[in-house]
């Protein structure tokens, strides 16, 4: 607008302007209140997608649901109609469900025959060596020592045929100079990796099964040494996946170390699951576990990582699509909501068939 026009355009200011001058300033405070609308109007499209992100959860985007403890009000919500003729669902197996235990374990390590003592009517010992009925139970029970201290007595012989002195080799079971059975060693692999106990809960834990103290030290050793050991076959299986697997599943959560943020990594199918330890979860990451140019088709989310590979090697997660498509039928578009339920009914229905036939 002509900064030399009154600014203060009140009706006697304005009797004094000219036609053509009323007529500018009709055609410049339209373009302003063009310009005005505009922003209005995209500041309430901005409003409304920030209203979307803020109620977002685990249902409707890719956020994990630990994050929607915050959001959940500490004051219970009124039950609905009907809800109440629902009860919960109790945790543990449900009605109709098959267990696994009431199986069997399908072996036996020890049978300990149960018999009377005493008669309860006579107060006499003398039962028959047959009995009328046996009962059988198969119980797991912790024995007294899981752990048990053995001495390998390594003897070195003289061949009484040629004289030929020979010592024995050691057992299999055992590492020469080192206090830990194999077998304990790897189970102490399990358990400080896979079950992640801290090195003095493993001293307790040793203590309480075979009343043995082992330093903390000797822990720490023998969990580097098993790192050591597996790294070879560890290497051949990430060259095995990136060389002979059609089919991959990718995925990459935070990982605290010492209360540092890392990545743990893994890529996995029905025959195989591996895991990588990382400091970021940057491409070069996933190039390090994959390589530059994987053939097969990458089963993830839509972490902007794996888009570095071919289009037609990507199978994208349905159930983060879904979120996705939930999140689009609540932001403001003439066709948005349509769209949006139209994919998630198509996502459900691809789930019920993958449940029916499996």
């Amino acid at each position: 607008m002509n900064q030399n026009l009154p600014q203060d355009l009140d009706r006697e200011s304005l009797n004094q302007l000219s036609k053509e001058e009323l007529v500018e300033i009709i055609i410049e405070q339209g373009k302003a209140i063009c310009e005005l609308q505009k922003t209005i109007l995209e500041l309430q499209q901005e409003v409304e997608r920030l209203k979307v992100s803020r109620d977002l959860d685990s249902s409707t985007s890719s956020k994990p649901p630990s994050g929607d403890i915050l959001k959940k009000s500490e004051n219970k919500k009124a039950s609905l109609d009907g809800e109440s003729n629902h009860p919960k669902r109790k945790p543990g197996g449900q009605p109709g469900h098959q267990g696994k235990t009431r199986s069997g374990f399908g072996r036996v390590d020890r049978c300990e025959i149960l018999r009377p003592e005493d008669c309860v009517y006579c107060g006499q010992k003398a039962f028959a060596t047959v009995a009328v009925k046996v009962e059988k139970q198969s119980v797991a029970q912790l024995v007294e020592r899981p752990i048990e201290i053995v001495e390998y007595q390594r003897h070195t012989c003289v061949c009484e045929c040629c004289g030929n002195i020979q010592t024995a080799s050691w057992s299999p079971d055992i590492v020469p100079g080192q206090d830990l059975g194999v077998r304990l060693q790897a189970f102490l692999g399990w358990v400080n990796n896979y079950a992640h106990m801290p090195y003095e809960k493993q001293q307790e834990m040793l203590w309480e099964l075979g009343e043995i103290e082992i330093g903390l030290g000797t822990l720490v050793a023998t969990n580097e040494r098993i790192q050591k050991v597996i790294e070879p076959s560890i290497t051949e299986l990430r060259n095995w996946v990136q060389q002979t697997q059609p089919n991959i599943h990718v995925d990459e959560t935070p990982w605290s170390v010492k209360g540092i943020k890392e990545w743990l990594w893994v890529v996995a199918n029905s025959e195989f699951c591996l895991f990588t330890a990382a400091d970021t979860r940057s491409r070069s990451e996933l190039e390090a576990i994959l390589g530059a140019e994987y053939t097969g088709v990458i089963s993830s989310d839509d972490f902007s990582v794996y888009n570095g590979y071919p289009v037609f090697a990507q199978q994208k997660c349905l159930a983060h699509l879904r979120r996705h498509f939930k999140k689009l039928i609540q932001l403001p578009g003439l066709h948005n909501q349509a769209i949006g339920e139209s994919f998630v009914n198509l996502i459900d229905e691809a789930f019920r068939s993958y449940a029916l036939r499996v």
